[in-house]
């Protein structure tokens, strides 16, 4: 209903909501002593009654750091007519307690126009801002947390660095790098800062090497956990290098009980291969390993072996798992790369992989290449066909070249 503007339908507007609000009001002349206040703000300061405190300023209420400022707000304002809109203030009492409220402060001008006081409305936010407090806090720790364990990962990449060796087995075992009759090369792409990709080149004898490649499931930290793991139990199983079918299934009944915990489960595929130099006669046992990819120096490439069923399953996944060993020769010349599933996963725009097809489409461009060659050749031809240009998945590549035989 419309009401007629005089002064009493304002006074009994303003009595109304002086009332009912649950935020204090107050009004203060020109030296900042109060003259008017609500039931809210009289509650608020334990006043026992509206005009109790009248006459007096915030220097008789709050310690002096915010009866300072308060003031110093009130008198700009006074002396520039200027409003401050929604200021978060700190209200300090003199026990120690500490109080926020959200306040807006205006000018209060006489009919004339002229300023002659101020009067403001001020809400309690101490809830809100210790809410606040404690998500700062709680952001704060997780910050923490997380460049602890980020530190912690990049020490753990730092170590795993270290595992795989520097230098590689020569043959003849004192031949100078452009006399040896093997080249071997390794290379890692890596995805994160640990990875659970793990390859390893072994002298065997004085005419034999090993050569291991797995890929432990997942990503991350779990997956490099399970990398040491296996290079731990490697030590253990050295004596069964040159067996490589025995050489898996041993390392499958060690890995089988710590990678199958209750609630956790990893498993790893992995390649062994066995190098004898003098007559280029290669032995082989995979479980659940993509095969090698032969080079020959006068042919094309193809997979070192094609019957897949000679795969034993992936390591971790059955107890009592055997694997077989397979028999092949290869001539000098000729070059052949492992490596592990990331380098053909990458898949194109439409969701395509690259796969092992083009994957040895692409290699049959390389023979006769050297393996630095072979590595950069079959990385660009992934990365090319990638939709996003990058591996989604860490890359292990590790290979040998048979120069020549070496004497008997």
């Amino acid at each position: 209903m419309a009401m007629d503007n005089d002064n009493s339908d304002y006074g009994f507007l303003l009595e109304n909501l002086m009332d009912n609000t649950s935020d204090a009001i107050y009004f203060k002349d020109i030296e900042s002593r109060f003259i008017m206040v609500n039931e809210a703000c009289a509650e608020k300061h334990g006043w026992e009654s509206l005009d109790s405190n009248i006459g007096k300023t915030d220097f008789d209420i709050f310690a002096k750091e915010h009866a300072e400022q308060a003031y110093a707000d009130e008198q700009h304002i006074i002396k520039t007519g200027t409003p401050l809109f929604g200021i978060e203030e700190k209200e300090t009492w003199p026990d120690g307690q500490v109080t926020w409220v959200s306040t807006t402060k205006m000018p209060m001008r006489n009919e004339a126009g002229e300023v002659i006081g101020t009067f403001g409305i001020s809400r309690d936010i101490t809830q809100k801002k210790a809410a606040e407090d404690r998500a700062r806090r709680y952001a704060d720790q997780m910050r923490a947390i997380k460049e602890e364990m980020e530190e912690e990962v990049r020490m753990a990449g730092e170590l795993q660095k270290s595992f795989f060796r520097a230098t590689y087995p020569a043959f003849p075992a004192a031949a100078a790098p452009d006399e040896r009759c093997v080249d071997f090369l390794h290379r890692y792409n890596l995805n994160q800062q640990v990875s659970g990709d793990y390859c390893a080149i072994m002298r065997l004898s004085g005419t034999e090497a090993g050569i291991f490649l797995c890929d432990v499931s997942g990503l991350g930290v779990r997956a490099a956990l399970g990398t040491a793991l296996v290079r731990g139990i490697m030590q253990e199983i050295a004596a069964l290098g040159l067996d490589p079918g025995a050489y898996l299934q041993k390392m499958n009944e060690r890995l089988f009980p710590l990678l199958n915990q209750e609630g956790s489960q990893l498993s790893a595929s992995a390649c062994y291969l066995v190098l004898d130099a003098t007559t280029g006669k290669i032995r082989l046992a995979s479980a659940g390993h993509p095969l090698p990819i032969r080079f020959c120096k006068k042919g094309a490439a193809q997979w070192l072996f094609e019957d897949l069923a000679l795969r034993g399953p992936a390591l971790a996944v059955q107890a009592d798992a055997a694997y077989a060993s397979i028999d092949c020769e290869i001539d000098p010349g000729d070059a052949v790369l492992l490596f592990t599933d990331g380098l053909f996963s990458v898949c194109n725009a439409t969701g395509d992989r690259f796969g092992k097809k083009r994957l040895l489409d692409s290699a049959h461009s390389f023979t006769g290449e050297p393996l630095e060659d072979i590595f950069d050749g079959l990385e660009s031809d992934a990365l090319a066909f990638s939709s996003e240009g990058r591996f989604s998945d860490d890359v292990c590549m590790v290979g040998f070249e048979l120069r020549q035989l070496l004497p008997q």
